[in-house]
């Protein structure tokens, strides 16, 4: 599958990121900076390619029951993470983090390879900022930094899992893949409102940090119009 081909550059942004959060921890506003960055690229990519493919769906229901499920699997996750504390616990919420990810990026590549090239660049970011923030989590709870490394590119590992999860979905009926992506869709769009923009706003806030947001919003249409 192409889509096995793409997830290779995550993981290994993930690896890398893992690696330099290891060795240097960024400050709470570079943080925030690229939270915020990764956050304009990831909705812009849910608004220019994912949106407008649910918008298309004929049947009205079915999409409304995959954003509905959507809703409910994240809202699931958030309660999840916010019952239980620890280690193990914080590795399986951001191990399910990724195996979401994974599925709407091969959900992304069935609504067209534009439109999973797009995703991939976004959630690229995304897996790399969450992958730095656990390694730093890991190395203070007194792992040794390779180990650190390892486990977080381990866990990276879950993004191609995830796309092969969606893969029987193109053999679906165009009312039933509407569905699928109205559900990533509403992955997408918690993954920016609920998770890094509200984290990115716990840390110290300045005009240049806010405008990241909007640097990677635009950055993503621009390469987008050159991919036309």
């Amino acid at each position: 599958m192409v889509v096995l081909s793409y997830t290779i550059i995550p993981v290994l942004a993930v690896a890398v990121g893992s690696a330099a959060a290891a060795a240097w921890r960024p400050g709470p506003r570079l943080v925030s900076a690229m939270q915020h960055l990764a956050a304009g690229v990831v909705f812009a990519a849910a608004a220019t390619e994912i949106l407008p493919q649910v918008k298309h769906g004929s049947d009205p229901l079915p999409t409304l029951a995959g954003g509905v499920a959507g809703v409910v699997v994240m809202l699931g996750l958030k309660s999840f993470e916010s019952r239980f504390r620890g280690p193990a616990a914080l590795l399986t919420a951001i191990g399910i983090d990724i195996l979401i990810d994974g599925v709407v990026l091969g959900l992304a590549f069935i609504a067209g390879a534009k439109a999973g090239l797009l995703l991939t660049v976004a959630l690229t970011l995304e897996v790399v900022f969450l992958g730095m923030t656990l390694t730093s989590e890991l190395v203070e709870k007194a792992a040794s930094r390779a180990r650190g490394v390892l486990t977080v590119t381990l866990l990276s590992m879950l993004l191609p899992v995830g796309a092969l999860i969606a893969g029987p979905v193109a053999t679906l009926s165009p009312v039933l893949i509407a569905s699928f992506l109205s559900f990533g869709l509403m992955a997408l769009l918690y993954l920016v409102t609920e998770e890094l923009l509200s984290e990115a706003h716990e840390q110290p806030d300045t005009p240049w940090v806010s405008a990241m947001f909007f640097v990677g919003f635009l950055a993503l249409l621009a390469l987008e119009e050159v991919m036309q």
